[in-house]
């Protein structure tokens, strides 16, 4: 499996984070994606964070570097990024961008991002190193008995890819 990265963008309290909702599988996610071929996982994830948000932005710190769990998860860098420029923009893989106060995040998402997000608040002045929280295979079984129609998508796309 290749590494990823994943952004959060903070609103300007720090009391509310910028998701956004997919559209292969409709749940809201942090900005992030896959790293490409000659591609640091700081210029990941800015280009993620520009494609998916439309605001070209300017890191700010590494949170976390999280190692896989199992193989529902991958080797994720997490950064939190500030926006420079741009205005919320939907896009090709964007259905739905939107600030989520930290004590309110929509149920939809997947199970280790209110870990990450947690990570982020927690404002550290180090970088995290540990395994992706909350994928476990029983976590997916939970999941699918609640959602079956996110969980097969995501499913069908992890055997895609």
């Amino acid at each position: 499996m290749g590494k990823s990265v994943a952004s959060i963008i903070f609103s300007k309290d720090r009391k509310s984070v910028l998701l956004i909702k997919r559209r292969d599988i409709p749940v809201w996610v942090l900005p992030g994606g896959g790293i490409d071929a000659e591609e640091s996982p700081e210029e990941a994830a800015l280009r993620e964070t520009e494609e998916e948000t439309g605001f070209s932005g300017k890191i700010m710190r590494k949170i976390a570097e999280y190692s896989p769990y199992n193989r529902l998860s991958k080797h994720t860098y997490f950064f939190e990024v500030t926006p420079v420029m741009g205005e919320p923009t939907l896009g090709a893989e964007t259905s739905d961008i939107r600030f989520f106060p930290i004590d309110k995040l929509p149920s939809l998402m997947p199970p280790n991002y209110p870990y990450w997000i947690k990570d982020a608040a927690a404002e550290l002045p180090f970088v995290l190193y540990k395994k992706v929280e909350g994928t476990s295979y029983w976590r997916l079984l939970q999941l699918l008995l609640r959602h079956p129609i996110f969980v097969g998508r995501f499913l069908l796309k992890l055997l895609i890819n």
